[in-house]
């Protein structure tokens, strides 16, 4: 009896959390459209006017948004970091990006390690979670390197890492450390500062986007062996 009571408790508190977890996406959803938000999120031009128009507070609502992207709304964050850097400058928009960044990445960490499995399967799918479970269970500090590269699904990571033993001592220092890099090298790429957006720029552009599709193709086609490859360098030693 006492096995039986334990399932269906675990079971009413899954489908407790999972229901309360899907009503507030679904307010977050609602709110973005009746503000006009959603339209926004996948133009830039769109999205600088909107957080223009809102003064001192579309800053709060930049970082509020980036935070969101990493664990709740399927926008791409690239999108969002080039908007932000464009609006407000490279380092400012940077330093807006890393701080809504870093928080959504602590939001997902703690999701994971609160709520566990039911969630972080709703949210990433089944299979994906086992994937990076088992992959990151093996070779913990791999997280690190799979930070740094942007073949890796770097918000589904922080929330699967949330189901492993790893520490928020290591997690957060990670971040720290591999989330500026990715953020402040495409807000100054994307801002049109190093490389404008007209003139010999264009070329370059041109070049950078067609080296980057052959890139992700490569990533793409040989990401079993890079993981791999990772996870043999960085298997952490048996007790």
């Amino acid at each position: 009896m006492s096995n039986s009571n334990s399932f269906w408790k675990k079971f009413f508190r899954s489908l407790l959390v999972l229901s309360a977890f899907g009503l507030f996406v679904l307010l977050v959803y609602l709110i973005l459209l009746w503000t006009g938000l959603w339209e926004s999120l996948n133009s830039i031009e769109k999205l600088r006017t909107l957080i223009l128009d809102l003064g001192f507070y579309g800053r709060i609502t930049f970082v509020l948004l980036q935070l969101l992207q990493v664990t709740f709304i399927p926008i791409p964050s690239t999108i969002l970091t080039i908007g932000g850097a464009i609006i407000y400058g490279p380092l400012q928009g940077g330093l807006l990006s890393l701080s809504g960044i870093l928080l959504g990445s602590a939001l997902a960490f703690m999701l994971g390690k609160k709520f566990g499995k039911p969630l972080v399967r709703f949210m990433v799918g089944e299979e994906t979670c086992e994937k990076w479970i088992n992959f990151l269970s093996k070779a913990q500090y791999s997280f690190f390197i799979m930070m740094l590269l942007p073949i890796f699904p770097d918000d589904v990571l922080c929330l699967v890492a949330g189901l492993t033993n790893m520490s928020w001592a290591f997690f957060v220092t990670t971040n720290l450390i591999t989330r500026p890099i990715g953020i402040f090298t495409t807000s100054y790429l994307g801002s049109g500062e190093i490389i404008p957006y007209h003139g010999w720029g264009l070329i370059v552009w041109a070049i950078i986007i067609i080296a980057a599709i052959i890139l992700m193709w490569l990533a793409t086609k040989y990401q079993k062996n890079i993981q791999q490859f990772i996870s043999k360098s960085f298997r952490k030693k048996k007790q």
